[in-house]
């Protein structure tokens, strides 16, 4: 009996216990299910869309303006295709690639001079957009008619920071004006836009007007270079107000409010999320005596000047010679300053580093470089304001009718919420 019994108490209790269980698993499965339905779909390139744009390339010769983010993802993130290769691969007929600032492959300094010749991966005629003519010695930022021989179709695909004074933006403008002229369509395949979830800044204005601003628009405009495109033609900034054949291969399951990481550094000096997001603060230093970290591992986290106060900035580094930065700022002093790399990101401007570096400073003659400042600023006003002794909140109200009247504009281009 004592067995029966204690056999039925089992029976029970095993019966209570798969209950639960399966209450737990239904439950589990159903937290599991709302998960993945909560889940943001991952943003894809107007690069990878090839369903959308491959037949406009077909029986074509096509150009390619790109670098090294001119990237295919693959399903896992961290790895991916140059485009080039992917379109020469399925046959597509590349006649030429062009070269912005730093280079076709990305390792090209700052500023440094990019020449004519033979993309080696590839065996790609290469044409330098960051260079000299080969025939009048001076700068060649647009391409020549002749360069736009034996290409019936040009497509554009670089990953942009959001930021004016970010070269990009003017290869695709004078790529655009050259086509235009010579009337050969382009395709812009979008990209998402790191900093695109605020506006902010400065307008430029057109005395400034040079490669590192080219168009009136705040310092961070909250564009993708799709929408950038399209509002260059929109609003008639090409010479002569000619208009551009264009089309902007968009992408799919992107907001302004979109968080994202770029998967390879979009240029020498940016290495990752934190240099990007305080790029557009930090790169007014560039026309000052300040450096902004590069010839370190941290640019555009850090600052520091050798005439800083060492007792009010107590951070140090030491500039030296390395990949991206041959030359840079200061090299082989200690300059004194502030690491940024623990702040929180950024959604708005912020010049009060700028400002306070410059009342701190030890020799105010020396710290801006008028003509670099007030173009990388897009006029002489900012300037004058810091040495006025203006402070920041009186500066940023200072352009918010015109910073107003720009989103308005904006708003005409946008493609995503």
């Amino acid at each position: 009996m004592i067995a029966k019994h204690t056999f039925r108490i089992f029976l029970v209790f095993t019966l209570l216990f798969t209950m639960v269980c399966c209450k737990n698993q239904d439950k589990n499965a159903q937290i599991s299910s709302n998960e993945e339905e909560a889940k943001p779909e991952s943003i894809i390139l107007g690069a990878n869309r090839t369903e959308v744009y491959l037949n406009l390339l077909k029986n074509k010769k096509i150009g390619l303006v790109g670098n090294n983010t001119t990237i295919m993802l693959k399903k896992d993130p961290k790895e991916h295709i140059h485009l080039v290769d992917s379109l020469l691969s399925l046959n597509i007929n590349i006649t030429k690639v062009f070269a912005p600032e730093h280079g076709f492959r990305g390792k090209a300094d700052a500023g440094e001079s990019i020449q004519n010749g033979i993309d080696e991966p590839t065996g790609l005629p290469l044409v330098s957009l960051y260079g000299k003519n080969d025939n009048t010695s001076t700068d060649n930022f647009k391409p020549t008619s002749e360069q736009l021989q034996d290409i019936d179709l040009m497509i554009f695909d670089i990953q942009d920071v959001g930021v004016r004074f970010y070269t990009y933006l003017s290869t695709m403008h004078y790529i655009m004006e050259a086509c235009a002229e010579n009337k050969i369509p382009v395709i812009v395949l979008d990209r998402p836009n790191p900093n695109g979830h605020y506006v902010d800044g400065p307008i430029a204005v057109k005395e400034f007007k040079s490669f590192v601003g080219l168009h009136p628009v705040p310092i961070v405009y909250g564009m993708t270079i799709g929408e950038y495109a399209q509002m260059i033609n929109g609003e008639k900034w090409l010479k002569d107000g000619i208009k551009c054949d264009l089309t902007v291969i968009p992408l799919k399951n992107y907001t302004h409010q979109s968080t994202y990481s770029l998967p390879l550094r979009p240029s020498p000096n940016l290495p990752n999320d934190k240099s990007i997001n305080l790029y557009a603060s930090l790169c007014l230093f560039e026309g000052t005596n300040v450096s902004c970290g590069r010839g370190t591992e941290m640019q555009f986290q850090i600052f520091g000047s050798p005439d800083l106060p060492s007792d009010t900035y107590e951070f140090s580094f030491t500039p030296q010679s390395n990949f991206g930065s041959k030359n840079p700022k200061n090299m082989g002093q200690e300059c004194h300053g502030l690491d940024l790399s623990k702040t929180e990101n950024l959604s708005s401007l912020n010049f009060t580093w700028l400002i306070d570096a410059y009342h701190a400073t030890s020799d105010k003659e020396k710290f801006f470089r008028t003509n670099s400042f007030n173009l990388l600023a897009g006029s002489d006003k900012l300037k004058e304001q810091i040495e006025n002794g203006l402070d920041f909140k009186t500066i940023k109200e200072s352009w918010q009718d015109d910073l107003k009247a720009f989103k308005s504009i904006r708003e005409k281009y946008l493609m995503y919420p």
